[in-house]
């Protein structure tokens, strides 16, 4: 039995229901109550994991109890039952206790209280009931005197069954937070230019990779400049940094698309300081030899409107043209008539802009993507360009079930992962407006395509923001072993960070997960 710390013949416990029983916990070993916060799901988990919270600065994994014990959870009813299930989720309360040094959540139906309950009231577990297994009990809470009785939980064999591997080292752990890997034929080339393909009224246009810092959602919150130029959207925030937004839309002069909407701001670096700049979607991101950059033609190249251009990618054999835009050119875009920034941005402002992006902590940059409703990155080193899904691929026989096949990429043969297969997701959850994309990653000669439902965009995560990700399994483990935490438009994200390095390790992996 564990041990309870008892004063003057009374012990505290916090008692709870979880699917209609009574349990307690001895208070010493809760630190917090809390309702239940978002949970991100994050796979190869026991299936008692609910996902994980971000609670004071660290990450937690939060157990479901009445998965752990075998009870139905108090609103699991009909379907005829949703007034009974939204009170059952506004009465549900996180106990926060710790493991091995790890802090860990257990999920419960509703909490009643705290009760002070003297030694004469305690039985030793064996009296206790038979339904719940010995070994994750500590005794039991008599009833008597009015009082009903409880079951007294023993929280370590209990979270030791479900994460024998919670709280332990983290050796090991590839670190891609330096400098960007060394260039290898699988990255990108001297006569290649990595390009960010967005779309602005459902045109298509392209920026250099080196010149985007970032991707991010457009925030909520826009505060207008008086008398500012229409294109000129006003400024908004990122991590406590002012920052000018600028339409390309408005910019450019297109027309506003039917159902039309701004989904993303790429921060761009200039000589005039951090801009975001408003599009509708971040398609791709491409390797594109510099034989298919066309120089802007001289009939269009001294025309002003054009000057903000570098050149024009020919892309799918000539059937797509896509303007590559310059960086440091681009607000210059009708400068005689006043359409630059406008001084919104320019002088002395922009140099501080400079300055503090120069100066600030350090960071990395990853590409990030959605699955099954969550948000993965991988290093931007690591990463050589994302597409859309082939409508063709060919099957790869006696593969393991989460190779999808091959395709071939510019005359290469490219295997295709379905990461929701390699994480056990589920299948068809979670898509973002049925806009697959392929993330082709490479590491030496390895390379492989990861089949996701969609970009989200590129971030800069600053080395306060990423943490180890709590041990849930080995497998997990192996793949996510870092959380970023992203705070943006007022919006806080957790992000899982997964090692490119032993998504390629395809054998290693595949005798891993049988495992899971």
């Amino acid at each position: 039995m564990a041990a309870i710390i008892r004063r003057d013949g009374v012990r505290s416990f916090v008692l709870f229901t979880v699917g209609g029983m009574e349990l307690a916990l001895p208070l010493d070993g809760v630190l917090e109550i809390l309702r239940p916060p978002a949970l991100v799901p994050i796979p190869l988990g026991p299936p008692s994991l609910e996902g994980l919270a971000r609670r004071r600065g660290a990450v937690l994994p939060v157990i479901g109890l009445c998965r752990v014990l075998g009870l139905a959870g108090a609103g699991e009813g009909g379907a005829d039952d949703e007034e009974t299930k939204q009170g059952a989720s506004q009465a549900a309360r996180l106990l926060i206790v710790r493991h091995n040094g790890q802090p860990v959540g257990l999920l419960v139906d509703r909490v009643h209280g705290l009760s002070a309950v003297g030694d004469d009231r305690i039985a030793e577990s064996g009296t206790a009931d038979p339904s719940i297994d010995a070994d994750l009990l500590a005794g039991a809470i008599l009833a008597g005197d009015g009082r009903d009785g409880a079951l007294i939980l023993d929280p370590g064999p209990l979270i030791e069954r479900q994460f024998a591997d919670l709280g332990r080292g983290a050796a090991g752990i590839a670190d891609f937070s330096g400098a960007p890997q060394p260039k290898t034929v699988a990255a990108v080339r001297q006569d290649e230019e990595q390009l960010v393909v967005l779309t602005v009224a459902e045109q298509e246009f392209a920026l250099p990779v080196a010149a985007v810092r970032e991707i991010v959602p457009v925030p909520e919150a826009v505060t207008r400049v008086p008398r500012a130029r229409p294109h000129l959207l006003g400024m908004m925030t990122l991590r406590d940094a002012l920052l000018p937004l600028v339409g390309l839309r408005e910019l450019f002069g297109l027309d506003v698309p039917k159902g039309g909407s701004r989904g993303k701001v790429a921060v761009l670096r200039t000589a005039e300081g951090l801009v975001g700049v408003a599009v509708e979607d971040v398609r791709e991101i491409l390797r594109v030899p510099r034989e298919r950059i066309d120089a802007v033609p001289p009939l269009m190249a001294r025309e002003a409107e054009f000057e903000d251009m570098d050149g024009i990618a020919r892309l799918g054999g000539g059937a797509r043209l896509v303007p590559v835009l310059s960086a440091e050119r681009l607000f210059r875009h009708g400068a005689g008539n006043g359409a630059g920034l406008g001084g919104l941005a320019q002088g002395r402002e922009g140099e501080v802009a400079v300055a503090m992006d120069a100066g600030a902590e350090r960071a990395e940059a990853f590409v990030v993507f959605r699955l099954a409703g969550a948000d993965y990155g991988l290093p931007v080193a690591a990463v050589q360009e994302v597409l859309r899904q082939p409508d063709a691929v060919t099957p790869l026989p006696n593969a393991p079930d989460f190779v999808s096949g091959v395709t071939t990429l510019r005359g290469a043969v490219l295997p295709l992962v379905a990461l929701r297969r390699l994480l056990r997701l589920p299948e068809g959850h979670g898509d973002v407006e049925g806009r697959g994309r392929v993330v082709v990653i490479a590491a030496g000669a390895a390379r492989a395509g990861l089949l996701v439902d969609g970009m989200a965009g590129i971030v800069r995560l600053p080395d306060g923001a990423i943490g180890p990700a709590p041990v849930v399994s080995q497998a997990q483990h192996r793949l996510i072993r870092r959380i970023g935490a992203l705070e943006s438009a007022g919006e806080r994200r957790m992000i899982l960070l997964m090692d490119p390095a032993e998504l390629l390790d395809m054998d290693q992996l595949a005798d891993l997960l049988a495992t899971v």
